[in-house]
């Protein structure tokens, strides 16, 4: 840990907190500058703690970066805007952690359908932001939670009622535009009983360097159907926190799909507790390139009888960057006829590529069925001759495999405009000679 950072950070704190949501609630203040405490204890994470081993964060540590508390809007480039929002959603705009209603397209969401700024929910209806507000997100557990409980800017209050289904997904568009920026936002997302819903999270930034730190938290309730993408595409000179913590109620069904392709260093955290009968699936996959630092850490909790969760990332890993996969799977002593597996691939197309990946089951009942598997390893040689046999050179070969290994969690988005952004990622950060856009 560096506690002399977070001094830094810590005195900073004492000129921004006026600026900051909420600052007429107790609770809130309280919640605040108890995380405060906790993060100027700590300090950033550090590589000793088990669950950072793999990730240093020292370059966080070197920079101070500050809160825009003004909002910029004007900052944003129209049509660099346009080619991230969907068409085919709602989309809810945060420049430099600030909520935007200028920028955000809403037009015709249903009334029923709460989506607020955090600012406006604290203000509006601060008894149900306390009702969700740090319970998913447990702010001991790391100090980066407690460091964006402290300082979070502004964020998103978004509540689906009951029996609603939404026709169109809601994109929760995340844009930085300053140097040495730091966009705090904490998120809450409510998916009553019985209701069905599509949300995007979509992270990216000017070519600056800058941080982000997102909390998301997430409630499933009962028979709710819940599907979350993710895709941070920040500038190759960001840093990058996004944690999403889910609680599920009983029978609900929780989807997540991660595709992390930007950032100098990134660090997603996807933690899901599964009541009775629940179901969880996550899938993800990480593209790493140049010096690239990509950590994916996942942690489902098994609390209650017959859950089902599965679980599928996969890494492809170029130049001399490094991915981590860390997922762990916990089944309490109650939670049995839990089915659970966790498989993590990784494809490095470098000598000076690295993977770490660390799966973890920690069972505690005895009527279960887990399992978990691992792979890292370069393109097989036998599939590269047999295309090789069939007129294709080896460039191509090898093209042609890399992007079949990527495009299988690319063809598990059932959102057109996503899917063709996602493509469009990863086809950018590999060569595409030989592999033709209409195949994939």
């Amino acid at each position: 840990m560096n506690t002399a950072t977070a001094s830094r950070y810590t005195a900073e704190y004492q000129t921004i907190a006026p600026a900051l949501p909420g600052q007429t609630l107790p609770w809130l203040q309280a919640l605040r500058y108890e995380a405060l405490e906790k993060f100027s204890e700590q300090g950033f994470p550090s590589p000793r703690e088990e669950e950072w081993r793999y990730t240093n964060i020292s370059g966080i540590e070197k920079k101070l970066f500050s809160p825009l508390i003004s909002l910029t809007a004007s900052d944003v480039d129209a049509e660099w805007l346009k080619s991230y929002q969907l068409e085919d959603a709602w989309s809810v705009v945060l420049v430099n952690g600030h909520f935007s209603a200028e920028l955000s397209v809403l037009d015709d969401l249903p009334e029923t359908v709460s989506v607020l700024s955090m600012a406006d929910a604290l203000a509006k209806q601060p008894d149900n932001v306390e009702k969700y507000l740090g319970r998913a997100a447990n702010q001991s557990e790391h100090s980066f939670i407690a460091f964006n409980t402290a300082w979070f800017t502004d964020g998103l209050f978004v509540h689906i009622p009951a029996k609603l289904v939404l026709d169109k997904p809601i994109q929760l568009l995340h844009i930085v535009t300053g140097a040495d920026a730091m966009a705090t936002t904490r998120n809450i997302i409510i998916a009553d009983e019985m209701a069905e819903a599509n949300l995007i999270e979509t992270f990216v930034g000017t070519d600056n360097a800058y941080l982000t730190a997102a909390v998301t938290e997430v409630f499933v309730e009962q028979n709710a159907n819940l599907t979350l993408y993710k895709m941070q595409s920040e500038s190759e000179k960001a840093y990058h926190f996004g944690g999403s913590y889910i609680k599920q109620a009983r029978d609900a069904r929780f989807t997540h799909h991660n595709f992390a392709f930007g950032g100098l260093l990134a660090r997603s955290d996807i933690h899901v507790d599964l009541d009775q009968a629940s179901e969880c699936e996550l899938n993800g996959l990480y593209l790493g390139v140049k010096r690239q630092h990509i950590d994916n850490h996942t942690r489902i909790n098994h609390l209650k009888p017959h859950a089902i969760s599965r679980e599928l990332y996969k890494g492809v890993l170029d130049d001399r960057a490094r991915g981590v996969f860390q997922g762990r799977v916990i089944v309490a002593i109650d939670a049995q006829k839990t089915d659970s597996q966790m498989n993590n691939r990784n494809l490095l197309l470098s000598d000076d590529a690295e993977a770490d990946t660390k799966p973890q089951l920690e069972i505690y009942a005895d009527d279960v069925k887990c399992g978990h598997g691992v792979t890292v390893g370069q393109l097989d040689e036998k599939s590269i001759f047999y295309l090789q046999s069939r007129c294709v050179d080896e460039e191509t070969a090898r093209n042609m495999l890399t992007f079949a290994f990527a495009n299988e969690m690319v063809d598990k988005i059932k959102i057109k405009g996503l899917h063709d952004r996602v493509l469009e990622q990863v086809l950018a950060r590999f060569p595409q000679q030989g592999v033709n856009k209409e195949w994939l």
